[in-house]
């Protein structure tokens, strides 16, 4: 009689769903009543993983500080792996993005979109083309009212100063159009 999945699992120092799978794959076999025998299965377990599947366990066993303790004994295999170093973590690169920072770049442009839109319905942005047009519009409509305006005051203004009416409108409407035109060189910059 063998040692069941979980027992068998804990024997090699890997999940019971890991033997499970090995199980499934045939990597590993079953007695006819279920249980595995250890022995047989280690075998198959060492002779039946890619070296990239290893656990840590077998890793641990092929160090030189595991050489030393028996492969016999499991506990003094797991002794080892316990004792042993944890690999370091790798650090940021400089050279690339960690995916951490990737995440925190997608994270911070998701919040920034999400703002926008959220800006964009309560009515606080207005669409950039839109926005041009409507100052090109008002723009258009005060420089036509002080076009019409020397044409509109120039015979109040003659009464009033009692000169020649088509003088001063004329006078009045060449300074217009210089004020006009030098505002007109002026460039605003929508961006």
């Amino acid at each position: 009689m063998g040692l069941s999945i979980r027992a068998y699992a804990r024997h090699r120092g890997v999940s019971h769903v890991a033997v499970k799978k090995a199980i499934d794959t045939g990597r590993i076999s079953q007695l006819p009543d279920g249980t595995i025998d250890p022995v047989v299965a280690d075998a198959q377990w060492a002779a039946n993983t890619t070296p990239t599947r290893r656990s840590v366990t077998a890793e641990v066993r092929e160090t030189p500080q595991a050489s030393a303790v028996t492969r016999e004994t499991p506990q003094a295999a797991a002794k080892v792996v316990r004792d042993a170093p944890e690999p370091p973590t790798p650090g940021l690169s400089s050279g690339g993005t960690s995916l951490l920072q990737a995440r925190t770049v997608n994270e911070v442009v998701k919040a920034q979109t999400n703002k926008v839109r959220l800006a964009r319905l309560k009515g606080e942005l207005v669409d950039r083309s839109q926005a041009v047009a409507h100052v090109f519009k008002l723009a258009r409509a005060e420089r036509d009212a002080w076009l019409n305006w020397p044409a509109r005051i120039s015979s109040q203004m003659a009464a009033g100063l009692g000169v020649d009416a088509h003088v001063l409108h004329v006078a009045l409407d060449a300074a217009v159009r210089q004020q006009l035109q030098d505002l007109g060189d002026l460039q605003a910059k929508v961006d």
